[in-house]
């Protein structure tokens, strides 16, 4: 077991090393966000599963506080209101959960975050559609090659991995840098 929890820390930190190759990708979403809020946008995440959590985790980072004591930002997770959920996806389908939402919620100041580990689920793809025509801008948290939602998004950071945890963990990593780059800059 030892040597087990000693690879996949190895593995971990390997992924974690070569997001340094992609750091002007994190440097231009954080741009993206940074220039939305100074002008009135919010930030949209959203995302299934484990990706859900990490839409969740980067709003509250947001709205509450990453590292400084300073006034809330506009953030909001669209995974967190179970009966909007439930009752789209019963009246209509799972996979406008979220496009139903950003119909009703987003507009050309806004930013999505918009996070797949394949790039390729289809209600995440169906709310960047729905954002996409609204104006608002586009980060998208994928994995290795974006999937389907690459060539949708203003900005694409795919982590270069297969492996689904390592690809969830480089994505948690990359929303605290994120939201370091903002906090530093709006603070």
């Amino acid at each position: 077991m030892k040597e087990e929890i000693i690879s996949v820390i190895e593995e971990s930190i390997d992924v974690k090393k070569k997001l340094a190759g992609i750091a002007g990708h994190i440097e231009l979403a954080a741009k993206i966000i940074i220039d939305a809020l100074k002008h009135g946008g919010r930030v949209i995440t959203f995302g299934n599963g484990g990706s859900a959590a990490d839409a969740q985790h980067i709003a509250a980072e947001l709205v509450g506080r990453f590292q400084k004591n300073r006034k809330a930002f506009p953030a909001l997770a669209l995974t967190t209101n179970t009966s909007i959920l439930t009752s789209i996806s019963n009246d209509y389908s799972f996979d406008v959960i979220f496009s139903r939402q950003l119909e009703a919620l987003v507009d050309k100041t806004d930013v999505c975050i918009a996070i797949s580990t394949s790039g390729n689920s289809s209600n995440v793809v169906e709310g960047i559609k729905t954002a996409k025509a609204a104006g608002a801008k586009i980060i998208s948290l994928t994995g290795e090659n974006g999937g389907s939602m690459a060539p949708l998004s203003d900005i694409c950071i795919n982590v270069p991995s297969k492996v689904t945890a390592r690809i969830q963990e480089s994505h948690i990593v990359i929303g605290h840098i994120i939201c370091q780059l903002v906090e530093k800059e709006l603070s």
